[in-house]
């Protein structure tokens, strides 16, 4: 496929993952009569990876995610000349999905973002559960490498074919599940960066983490995986 065409798929992929997931937690989560709680907000995460996943993946892998992309990269899964276009792609998609949902939770009376927030990520004060920056670091570093490590289990040769997709929507609603009481969940920094880029202030100040240790997590995968799965060498004739 063409550049163009692949980080057109990129933008489109994290425009829905970042509209949706957090869309559903500043839309719906955050009003109790609507009810849709954690779960909700994990599986709309899961879901908007998964359905993407099958709609463009096979144009452009299917990342949305720059964490993803350098991961797939470290272990030589896609070319490094496409990581650069491949992230600009997703950080746009990010901030212009952040931008059309404040548009959106804007419309409702009595809507605050400072007050409501976009669903950006935060530790220390800004944590949901009021975790430390060492506990919001280790959760995201933890949780990318093991979703990379699905990632990267799921889409090589020797994977059932056709079910990639579903078990990396489903790794990343577990992962919601454990870490949005961290940090809001990012294991991604484009999806960190779209609302942080509208509420400023702690959320810009506070990006380094959502950088840094999701990139850390994703190198160590990419760097581990093809060791973990190298076929072993067959036995030499007695």
């Amino acid at each position: 496929m063409p550049l163009v065409n692949r980080t057109l798929a990129e933008f489109l992929g994290t425009f829905l993952l970042v509209f949706g997931g957090c869309g559903s937690a500043v839309l719906a989560a955050a009003f109790p009569e609507v009810g849709i709680g954690l779960v909700g907000v994990s599986l709309a995460f899961g879901l908007t990876v998964l359905t993407m996943a099958y709609a463009v993946g096979h144009i452009s892998g299917g990342h949305f995610n720059p964490a993803v992309t350098v991961g797939l990269c470290t272990a030589r899964r896609i070319p490094a000349v496409d990581v650069v276009p491949y992230i600009i792609a997703q950080l746009v998609g990010a901030i212009a999905a952040a931008a059309l949902l404040l548009l959106i939770a804007s419309g409702k009376p009595g809507y605050s973002l400072a007050v409501n927030g976009l669903a950006a990520n935060g530790y220390g004060e800004h944590s949901p559960g009021g975790y430390s920056l060492l506990a919001a670091f280790v959760a995201e570093a933890v949780l990318t490498f093991f979703f990379l490590l699905i990632i990267l289990g799921t889409t090589e040769s020797r994977a059932p074919h056709g079910f990639a997709p579903l078990a990396i929507g489903l790794a990343l609603t577990l992962i919601h599940l454990i870490s949005i009481p961290v940090t809001n969940t990012s294991v991604n920094p484009a999806r960190s960066l779209g609302p942080a880029v509208f509420v400023g202030g702690w959320a810009l100040t506070q990006m380094w983490l959502f950088w840094v240790a999701p990139l850390l997590g994703a190198i160590l995968a990419g760097l581990l995986y093809p060791v973990l799965a190298r076929a072993p060498e067959p036995k030499a004739d007695a």
